[in-house]
């Protein structure tokens, strides 16, 4: 009698998935296909293809543990199509299953592919929700719904609310529903990070080592030292290790910088929650139970915890809500290209060269690292959005466009004019001074503005201020930056755009050779 043929992607390595939840080992087959064209519509780092690849190799191994039908079509396997379309259609003519079920996906594009699927089979398609996540798309929207503004922080309150997370009755812990202000110390002289615990390759990722390392000798990254979980286990003891070793202190220096110290007191459990490893909730029940046991202060937990019941559950909403549109916004008229020091960390600016030569080895970079640093010198240079949402989809081993696009569209480039940011995240070289010790080693001099040795960031700061002064005119956040322009002395400011067009002309934010 025929079954189901239940679709797997790479990003839905989750147990409780909707589409397996009424699964008959018996009658139905499970489809999870490693295709070419996942791997390369944006050139990925080569360890976020290893880490897909071997999480649905050790997926599809629990699977068939478990007595269910497997057909796992590997990406050097002979006759593979190369596109999830292309398996489907062959699968669905090796099993003669009576019909489709699938799981609602992360990304626009698979979700048009989805939708072709029906008309390519014959079979009747059916794309279920992916309750994986604490907001389901539906309360989104009616919550966004009529507002003039959507901010995060009052869909987080929401979510508190809904889900009892951190809450006293009907008030916050603590009184308060943000403790941001709390979480912004430099790293201290003597402050020493643990190690996070490492996940070393077995023998399954080291055979999906060898197969990126032959077919993607070109891709950016290393490969060396790939310790990313690839199963839930994994990822449940690298989170418990994130509670009682980093958590306690996470809050302080979240958004610190430090020279060698990539991961400081951060979770990265991002790469595990999106690939569904570890569930969202499970994550803020474990950081709230340390609270409550006295384990973790409340300004470390609950900066966690918004970070994914509040920033990870917003932004995964807003994609929803505004695509496919969102992604050709481009609200301040961008238009530079990408420079080559983005790929090569050939650059004398050495906040710049830390964070991409420490993405190019670890396929990572924390939050403020992202915004502050890569995403702030694109804004202010004015770098063209599609090509800045390339390049962070390309180098980190946790981007899916459902949560990068928002990101850096949203919060980084204010590309989106304001949808999910009030005021433009653009910062001068004192704000890298004060979060990190970037500085201490850097070429240039965070407290000159022009001239040859000035920070870039300070004169592109003000350029960007001065370019877009008659935009920005009505907001009141940006009140402050354009009263002192308008009281600036006019040399002055024509020093520092001076200043910020020799860099922009200069060698480092040249494109890539050729280009």
């Amino acid at each position: 009698m025929p079954g189901v043929l239940r679709v797997v992607l790479g990003d839905q390595c989750s147990r409780g998935l909707s589409a397996l939840r009424d699964l008959d080992p018996a009658r139905d087959v499970v489809l999870m296909a490693e295709v070419m064209g996942e791997c390369t519509y944006v050139r990925h780092h080569r360890q976020k293809i290893v880490l897909v690849l071997s999480a649905m190799r050790h997926f599809a191994r629990a699977l068939a543990a478990r007595g269910v039908r497997v057909d796992h079509v590997r990406l050097d396997e002979p006759g593979n199509t190369g596109s999830l379309a292309g398996e489907v259609a062959r699968a669905a003519a090796r099993h003669a299953p009576e019909r489709i079920v699938c799981t609602f996906p992360g990304e626009w594009r698979v979700l048009q592919d989805m939708q072709g699927w029906e008309a390519a089979t014959g079979l009747p398609v059916e794309i279920r929700e992916d309750d994986r996540f604490l907001c389901d798309l539906g309360w989104f929207r009616r919550w966004a719904q009529g507002r003039r503004q959507l901010r995060m922080e009052f869909f987080y309150r929401e979510m508190r609310r809904a889900t009892g997370l951190l809450m006293e009755g009907a008030a916050p812990a603590g009184g308060a529903w943000n403790y941001d202000a709390e979480n912004r110390r430099r790293l201290e002289a003597g402050v020493v990070p643990p190690a996070p615990r490492r996940c070393p390759p077995d023998a399954i990722t080291r055979e999906v080592m060898a197969l990126v390392e032959a077919r993607f000798p070109d891709h950016f990254g290393s490969l060396e030292g790939f310790a990313w979980p690839v199963t839930a286990r994994e990822a449940e003891t690298a989170l418990a290790d994130f509670i009682v070793h980093r958590l306690p202190r996470f809050g302080d220096y979240q958004d610190a910088m430090a020279t060698g110290e990539p991961v400081l007191f951060h979770a990265l459990v991002s790469t595990s929650l999106n690939l569904g490893l570890l569930s969202p909730r499970a994550c803020c029940e474990a950081a709230e139970a340390a609270w409550r046991a006295g384990h973790a202060p409340l300004n470390a937990v609950e900066g966690f915890i918004r970070q994914i019941l509040g920033w990870r559950e917003y932004v995964r909403g807003i994609y929803w809500l505004k695509m496919p549109d969102y992604a050709g916004l481009n609200a301040l008229g961008a238009r530079r290209p990408l420079p080559w020091a983005f790929w090569s960390g050939e650059t004398r600016m050495n906040c710049l060269k830390q964070v991409v030569r420490q993405t190019r080895d670890l396929a990572y970079a924390h939050h403020i690292q992202r915004l502050m640093v890569t995403g702030n010198l694109a804004l202010l240079a004015g770098l063209d959005p599609a090509q800045v949402n390339e390049w962070y989809m390309a180098v980190y081993a946790d981007a899916f466009e459902w949560v990068e696009l928002p990101n850096t569209h949203g919060m980084a480039l204010h590309a989106d004019g304001g949808v999910m940011a009030s005021k433009p995240y653009a910062a001068s070289g004192a704000y890298i001074s004060r979060m990190s010790d970037y500085c201490r080693g850097c070429a240039y001099d965070a407290k000159q503005s022009t001239g040859p040795a000035a920070c870039p960031m300070n004169a592109l700061y003000w350029d960007f201020v001065a370019r877009h002064a008659q935009r920005f005119a009505a907001n009141p956040r940006m009140a402050m930056p354009l009263q002192t322009l308008r009281k600036m002395d006019p040399q002055r400011l024509a020093a520092l755009r001076e200043t910020a067009a020799a860099f922009l002309a200069g060698p480092e934010m040249a494109p890539e050779p050729g280009q």
